[in-house]
């Protein structure tokens, strides 16, 4: 292979006119860091409101629950992020639609809603394994105490369920930071679009992926020593 390396790459000006490669590349790194937060921020949320549900007593809530894990998991991801950013305006009023395109950093809160969605489905699914993980009897010594329903999923059950299935809930952060890079179909300049641009300006594709390869592997290399510590900290002792 007759390929000429210039890691210098990265220190000249990018046509931007305005930063370096590595400038480029670092603004990529905050998009993918601002879209992954925002999202597993709301996948959290919708996670285990929806994985509540899913656990209670009763055909109906499972049911309700259950529908909507399996339209979010069930559908590709890409075809998803399509339908948010492509499909969603154009069913709207036409005012409703515009006004939706014309929003500033439209990518940006697309790619957010539609992976807070996706992984929530991902998430509520191990909230409901982690509620249903904790033994019977502390719900039962609870309910011996008074305590109604509501509390006992608020003072028992999610304390304890959360704390069984941070592993998993690892794992799953992880992926929405890999999976923010499907972002760049719609245009979100995240870190996998900004080492796309760098190739394309400056033809050295080896420097532009293998950098955005080490800062993906860096990120989380991080990520997963914060969560070691949060599981550390809040481990059962003797178990559920």
């Amino acid at each position: 292979m007759n390929y000429h390396w210039n890691w210098g790459i990265f220190f000249q000006l990018s046509p931007d006119g305005v930063h370096t490669y590595l400038g480029t590349l670092l603004a990529g790194l905050g998009w993918t860091v601002a879209t992954a937060l925002s999202a597993w921020l709301m996948a959290l949320a919708l996670g285990i409101a929806v994985g509540t549900v899913r656990s209670l007593p009763g055909a109906w809530p499972q049911r309700l629950a259950s529908g909507y894990v399996e339209l979010f998991r069930n559908i590709p991801l890409l075809v998803q992020m399509f339908l948010w950013f492509f499909v969603l305006p154009e069913l709207l009023p036409v005012a409703a639609g515009d006004a939706l395109k014309a929003l500033p950093n439209a990518s940006f809160l697309t790619a957010t809603i539609c992976l807070g969605f996706f992984t929530s489905a991902r998430v509520a699914v191990q909230v409901a394994a982690g509620i249903d993980a904790v033994a019977a009897c502390h719900k039962l010594a609870a309910r011996a105490l008074g305590m109604r329903l509501s509390q006992v999923y608020r003072f028992v059950l999610l304390p304890l369920g959360l704390r069984i299935v941070l592993p998993p809930l690892t794992s799953e952060f992880l992926n929405v930071i890999k999976n923010s890079s499907v972002a760049l179909t719609i245009g979100l300049m995240e870190l996998t679009a900004s080492a796309r641009a760098v190739q394309e300006f400056s033809f050295q594709v080896f420097e532009a992926f293998t950098a955005a390869t080490v800062i993906y592997l860096l990120v989380n290399l991080a990520t997963v020593t914060l969560m070691r510590v949060i599981e550390r900290r809040t481990a059962l002792v003797g178990g559920a």
